[in-house]
């Protein structure tokens, strides 16, 4: 599956950049090969647009806000939340005002500390996060950089209980155990939720986070997908504390994606620092990140003589079975219509 090539992949919601990132201007940033710009309006109202003045084609990224608007760089021409063309300044100021000039503008939320976009009419509605403001939980922000590879294999990789003893054998993978775990499934319209039980070793930096002395623990799991490259894990440990990480990739063009990690805790900062919790995730996340980096990006929905498969694989199979179901009904409706 090439992202480019996927139509339906603009049909979904995608975190694309820190809401903090935007305060002092606009920026750039591709979506599915896509030039888009970032930027606030002066209600505080999120905006993303093609990365193209309908003028002469310069970049929007490269200007700045102007009374509340978007002030192209190279004329400054100004637009509006909605992409259109407010005021032009080389007008005479008794024939200022809007034109029906713009911009292409798409859907754009302020959500969980990030602008969120979708290019096109949504299948589903922007994940629910249900620690998100819940009494007894904060959120961390963990890290925002780009990956070199597909976002399916990112989101393969989250569901994967037949990695850990191997890939994470210098942090919580246990050699001696690699069987994986058993899990079970339950399907949504819009994803699925994955519980397993996994027994994992506890080193020393997760013995100060979880105040557990013990070499070993349990993550009971509750890991939710949401199609196509969002995942909530949420890690209960046998102490009660809540460790639940979102994880997304938002894809730049069919080799790359944008990866937004932030998680929610159930302690609180005496209890645990978030340096610390941040510390111990990028141990794991750079561990991920080097073997996902060494995988084929053109991941093949349809597997048939290409790659096999062993019974822990359930998860991601399920994935490609279910994109490739949406993306041929797609297909079969555009089509018809």
């Amino acid at each position: 599956m090439l992202p480019t090539q996927t139509p339906i992949l603009t049909r979904f919601w995608y975190p694309l950049m820190p809401m903090a990132m935007l305060a002092e201007g606009p920026q750039p940033f591709r979506l599915l090969g896509r030039d888009l710009v970032l930027w606030v309006a002066g209600d505080g109202t999120p905006v993303v647009m093609d990365d193209r003045c309908c003028h002469r084609t310069a970049k929007l990224s490269k200007g700045w806000y102007k009374d509340g608007n978007l002030a192209c760089g190279y004329h400054g021409w100004e637009f509006d939340k909605e992409g259109k063309v407010a005021r032009i300044p080389q007008r005479p100021v008794d024939r200022q005002g809007a034109t029906r000039m713009g911009t292409p503008a798409y859907r754009a939320e302020s959500r969980y500390g990030y602008m969120w976009v979708c290019l096109g009419e949504p299948l589903a509605a922007l994940p629910e996060f249900e620690e998100e403001g819940a009494p007894g939980f904060r959120r961390i922000d963990q890290f925002y950089e780009v990956w070199n590879c597909a976002g399916l294999r990112l989101m393969e990789n989250s569901f994967d209980n037949a990695h850990f003893a191997f890939v994470h054998r210098a942090t919580f993978g246990d050699q001696g155990h690699p069987e994986p775990a058993k899990l079970e499934i339950d399907e949504y319209p819009d994803g699925f939720l994955m519980r397993s039980e996994v027994p994992v070793k506890n080193p020393e930096i997760q013995k100060k986070i979880l105040r557990m002395e013990s070499d070993t623990t349990v993550r009971s799991m509750r890991a939710r997908w949401y199609m196509p490259f969002t995942r909530k894990l949420q890690i209960t440990y046998p102490n009660k504390v809540v460790h639940s990480i979102v994880t997304a990739g938002a894809p730049i063009d069919d080799r790359s994606i944008q990866v937004v990690q932030f998680c929610y805790r159930s302690d609180t900062e005496a209890e645990a620092k978030a340096a610390d919790i941040i510390a111990f995730d990028r141990q794991v996340t750079a561990e991920d990140r080097e073997i996902l980096e060494s995988t084929e990006w053109d991941v093949p929905l349809d597997q048939t003589g290409r790659e096999m498969n062993m019974p822990s694989d359930r998860p991601g199979v399920l994935m490609r079975r279910m994109l490739l179901k949406a993306i041929e009904a797609e297909a079969q409706k555009a089509a018809a219509e």
